[in-house]
């Protein structure tokens, strides 16, 4: 009998310590989640310095921070308009020129029933480097 009772008191302690835990966790503030950068936010952050670089700066947000990818034209003057920046000059030629820079490809499939774009790993590694300026501060 006195085992018994020893095992339903190490039982109940065990519940006690259980319990004291949970509502420890009760107790703490809820941590809230990290906050996703704005379109505008993300393009002072990488300062382009012209609208060829702008644009791919948009792309880069629209593949990384929105998950959309391809991308077509549509989607680039919507994510120009919420950062409330003024749209580039023929946007299709800045496209072109991120193109033949090596930062930006044609995708295979249309998007919407329109032409659409990705970044290729060097406009994306070129985004990442601030536009290159990590790499002019090393030469």
């Amino acid at each position: 009998m006195e085992d018994e009772l020893i095992a339903i008191r190490k039982k109940l302690d065990e519940h006690e310590k259980r319990l004291a835990a949970l509502e420890g966790l009760a107790k703490e503030e809820p941590k809230l989640g990290a906050k996703q950068l704005s379109v505008k936010e993300f393009i002072l952050q990488k300062r382009p310095p012209n609208d060829v670089e702008k644009t791919l700066v948009v792309a880069y947000y629209l593949e990384h921070q929105r998950g959309v990818s391809p991308f077509n034209l549509n989607d680039l003057k919507t994510f120009f308009k919420k950062a409330k920046e003024l749209m580039p000059e023929n946007l299709n030629d800045k496209l072109n020129q991120n193109i033949a820079k090596g930062y930006m490809e044609e995708a295979e499939e249309k998007k919407d029933g329109k032409k659409a774009w990705s970044l290729t790993d060097t406009g994306v590694r070129h985004v990442e480097n601030d536009l290159g300026k990590e790499e002019q501060k090393e030469d």
